[in-house]
């Protein structure tokens, strides 16, 4: 059956217009109630989470109903970051979670991710299921087997727990000076407290949150204002979340920020040196630098590429035991203690090597020197096909060439937004340029 619902995180698009209407998101919660409800007897579970979005409060309604009209009982969480959903459906014995966000996206846009009883993120065989039954449609529970909703009111303390709990034991923050965006989102409450818990002076951005305000020129897209934060308070260190804090942004003492592929360069050589990086192989996408990959392999370790999206990485991690990877653009996993990527758990990890080191923040976020990378994305409506195009393929075909043994090209569209996106990498920047330049011209064109 070909995907109509589901991305490449779930389903996701803008509120009120298919797929993300409250009646579809009935009918997704019917469909996941039933598809978790096959083993019948006993009393089965939802935990349900979301973000700082208006439009959260219509999702998480709809899903309740589906889901309680199968006989599930819903577990209401409030706001909280997507790993914390990640971490409570297994601790409090769910068998499903889902996260209410689109993540780094908009305010207008909202989306629905899954997580199975284990905490992961659901596999595609079962996320086609789950479509399957949503087309089909879902015969509901008895009327006496309905189940019942109830709002938990501490999941968000026991994940922040759980969060200092990933410290060295007896580990303080004190004297440290951090400032902490998150985006006017998910993370507003949990992250300064947890950092002021730990000793640290805390400056917080993005913790107003309105329903409309979320990753609204703040957070991990639009870290400038933290930037200049940081250098206008003297802060040691800036940490910029996106909207359901999964994924994370690092900006040392002088402004300049780091992105994930230099969080895990750090993370993968200090782990190595303590024999704790599995089979010394890091799992990052097709996204990732290349500088990252020469770090690595001279240190003797090994970078393992997947598909773009980090349930492919962590896919791949639990298909092979191996413990570290992420994105480029922030999201960190560490199965060791979570089962999604957590962007304030590896903000503290940098902290902590900050602690450790007695290093600055900028020595720390720059582990290697990357090779020019140039993104442009390319927006386009719903129904165009632009990379079928003649001129679109022809244009990627001559950069290929261009760039072959020169540098990389990596076209794809977005599995979370209607975008074309266009990366290349090659020291020569001026070559960079005309490559990307020239196949984005040939993209808009065709939309």
């Amino acid at each position: 059956m070909t995907r109509k619902l589901f991305g490449t995180d779930g389903v996701r698009g803008t509120a009120n217009t298919f797929p993300m209407t409250a009646e579809m998101a009935l009918m997704i919660g019917a469909a996941a109630g039933r598809y978790f409800r096959r083993e019948q007897g006993g009393v089965h579970r939802v935990v349900i989470g979301k973000d700082t979005r208006l439009s959260g409060y219509m999702f998480e309604n709809a899903l309740t109903a589906g889901l309680t009209s199968t006989g599930m009982n819903v577990l209401l969480l409030g706001p909280v970051p997507t790993p914390a959903v990640g971490l409570l459906t297994p601790s409090m014995r769910a068998d499903l979670g889902i996260m209410i966000s689109a993540s780094h996206n908009p305010a207008d846009d909202n989306g629905i991710k899954f997580f199975g009883p284990d905490g992961f993120k659901l596999s595609d065989e079962a996320e086609a299921e789950i479509e399957a039954l949503v087309e089909a449609g879902v015969a509901p529970a008895q009327a006496g087997n309905i189940g019942r909703a109830k709002r938990i009111d501490d999941g968000r303390f026991r994940y922040q727990e759980r969060l200092k709990g990933t410290l060295p034991h007896g580990m303080r923050l004190d004297g440290m000076k951090v400032v902490v965006d998150c985006a006017n989102g998910a993370a507003y409450k949990t992250a300064p407290e947890v950092l002021w818990e730990l000793g640290a002076d805390v400056i917080p951005l993005g913790t107003s949150p309105n329903g409309l305000n979320i990753n609204d020129n703040c957070g991990s897209t639009k870290p400038q204002a933290a930037a200049e934060a940081v250098v206008a308070h003297g802060a040691d260190v800036g940490i910029c979340l996106d909207g359901d804090a999964d994924r994370i942004l690092l900006i040392d003492e002088t402004g300049t920020i780091a992105d994930g592929d230099q969080i895990m360069a750090l993370m993968a050589a200090r782990w190595a040196e303590e024999d704790r990086l599995v089979d010394g192989t890091l799992v990052a996408t097709v996204m990732s630098n290349l500088g990252l990959e020469r770090f690595l392999t001279g240190r003797g370790l090994r970078l393992e590429r997947t598909k773009v999206g980090d349930r492919y990485v962590v896919e791949a991690m639990r298909a092979k035991g191996w413990n570290l990877g992420g994105e480029q653009s922030g999201h960190i996993v560490m199965t060791d203690y979570a089962t999604t990527g957590d962007g304030l758990m590896a903000g503290m990890q940098f902290l902590a090597e900050m602690v450790r080191t007695g290093q600055p923040a900028s020595r720390l976020a720059r582990r290697f020197e990357p090779v020019p990378q140039l993104l442009q994305n390319v927006r386009f409506a719903a129904g165009q096909t632009p990379l079928e195009a003649a001129r679109v393929q022809g244009a990627i075909a001559e950069a290929e060439a261009t760039l072959s043994g020169k540098g990389r090209l990596l076209i794809r569209k977005s599995g979370t937004e209607p975008l074309i996106r266009v990366m290349a990498e090659c020291e020569d920047e001026a070559l960079l340029s005309r490559v990307v330049e020239g196949i984005v011209a040939e993209v808009k064109a065709a939309v």
